[in-house]
């Protein structure tokens, strides 16, 4: 049983979250948290495998708590779901080494891709005490992380934010087909500006595209992470 803890001051938040944690099997949700220090409390006297953690609350925001978690050395998975959309939290959350990031609102459908995402990684960490190299590239497949960002070097008239952030969109859904219409959206950029970003990225190595003939119309370019 992956024992999970749900730390949300927003109650209606709190228990769809609960809800969806219950749809899946070997889930049980075994605490709630309106404010991180109860829940740091918590964690420092009990077992929690997995942690549901929001940013903005009361006292004590998630990324502090977060801070706290990994200085402490818990042995705890994180999850963020908030409504934070700063590419500085966002950089914090996987600098601390998060499954994933969740932006309200947010699908049951994400959700489970984000339960599966701390599911295979569990699985792959479980499996005996050594690793070889498959299993090392299985963890670290896709994943983005600052120091993958900063070694990117940008040519002249590119911004760092706006790649991070399309960079961000494209590990957030990886199990999904990109365009760069879909990009677009997700990001609150144009077409214009996702195709730019896009093609250096395709250019550094770091994307590959195909084309999809099967659209029963217009060909379209997919895009996905290397």
């Amino acid at each position: 049983m992956t024992h999970t803890i749900i730390i949300e001051d927003d109650p209606m938040v709190a228990q769809i979250n609960r809800q969806y944690i219950q749809q899946i099997p070997e889930f049980c949700v075994d605490a709630i948290f309106e404010e991180a220090q109860s829940a740091w409390n918590y964690l420092q006297n009990n077992t929690v495998n997995l942690v549901l953690l929001d940013v903005f609350m009361p006292g004590m925001d998630g990324i502090t708590l977060l801070h706290k978690i990994r200085s402490e050395k818990i042995k705890c998975a994180v999850i963020i779901i908030t409504a934070a959309t700063e590419m500085s939290t966002v950089h914090d959350g996987l600098r601390l080494g998060i499954i994933d990031y969740l932006i309200k609102p947010y699908t049951f459908e994400r959700f489970q891709e984000a339960i599966k995402k701390y599911t295979n990684r569990m699985n792959l960490l479980n499996n005996g005490t050594k690793a070889n190299q498959e299993v090392v590239d299985q963890l670290l497949k896709n994943s983005i992380t600052p120091e993958k960002i900063t070694n990117i070097k940008l040519e002249k008239g590119l911004n760092a934010q706006t790649l991070e952030l399309i960079l961000f969109h494209l590990q957030k859904t990886q199990s999904k087909e990109h365009t760069c219409e879909t990009l677009s959206k997700a990001s609150n950029l144009s077409k214009v500006t996702v195709r730019r970003y896009l093609n250096y990225l395709i250019e550094e190595g770091s994307v590959s595209s195909s084309i999809d003939y099967e659209t029963g119309g217009r060909p379209r370019i997919i895009y996905t992470l290397v």
